[in-house]
């Protein structure tokens, strides 16, 4: 019974067909939650369609929860060689199991805790976690999840660079403008928004510089965001042509009519 459950909760590569329906139903039940969390966001919702999604929300949480409890179930499945116990604990601290977890767990808060109610609105937020599950079921979410995973380092190198470089900009920022506007450029940290909008050539233009020095360092900045900004761009699609090859290698052709091999 294990074996079959984890076949089906989790993603097939041998187009096994209860798990494809599974998959299926979880993409629908997740995109009908951010539908209904938008609806949510409107005033005068008819009373029909509220009561609708107020039955809606349980059903999706007890799916939800019940798919959460199995997949702890099956976890050692998942990782046979560390014990029943570890692989547990090992998926629960998972990134994906931790986004089912809070997914579903507001729901869950009110009945456990005496906090004013009020405040655990703000939890309803977190439904909005059920987005990322749906990860779990797609090929191209999969696709960029690698990437990001692969090339974490190159990316984490080039935002520290762009963000120090923002950092130094909104410091000397403050000294070219303060005099000029103490009440834009007030402390150092005070252009930190103008750097971002300048950086990455968004400029909103809700604060901008005055002084001569201060228009310099925005033209250098402007020109330097240009490139920098791009760099991650670049290394995330470096990292797409490099899954897209690997994924090419591995298909195997019909040596006859070049025709893929299933």
């Amino acid at each position: 019974m294990k074996q079959k459950v984890f076949k089906i909760i989790n993603v097939d590569d041998d187009n096994y067909l209860p798990s494809k329906l599974f998959d299926i139903m979880i993409v629908v039940l997740i995109i009908l939650s951010m539908i209904s969390v938008i609806l949510s966001t409107f005033d005068n919702i008819p009373l029909w369609i509220t009561n609708l999604m107020s039955k809606f929300e349980i059903i999706s949480i007890v799916i939800f929860t019940i798919e959460y409890l199995l997949r702890i179930w099956t976890a050692d499945l998942l990782y046979p060689h560390i014990g029943k116990i570890k692989s547990r604990i090992k998926y629960i601290f998972s990134f994906m199991a931790l986004i089912d977890l809070i997914a579903i767990l507001p729901f869950y808060l009110p009945f456990v805790t005496n906090i004013d109610l009020r405040s655990l609105r703000l939890l309803r937020l977190f439904r909005m976690a059920r987005i990322f599950k749906i990860n779990r079921y797609t090929t191209a979410l999969n696709s960029v999840s690698n990437v990001l995973i692969k090339k974490k380092d190159q990316l984490i190198s080039s935002l520290s660079v762009v963000f120090i470089l923002m950092l130094i900009a909104s410091i000397l920022m403050y000294y070219c403008e303060h005099d000029a506007q103490p009440d834009v450029f007030d402390n150092a940290f005070s252009g930190f928004w103008w750097a971002i909008a300048t950086l990455t050539t968004v400029g909103y233009g809700d604060i901008y510089p005055v002084t001569i020095l201060g228009k310099i360092l925005s033209a250098i900045m402007a020109l330097l965001g240009i490139g920098l900004v791009a760099v991650p761009t670049g290394i995330i699609s470096a990292g797409f042509s490099e899954e897209i090859n690997e994924k090419d290698d591995n298909i195997e052709y019909c040596p006859y009519c070049g025709h893929k091999l299933k």
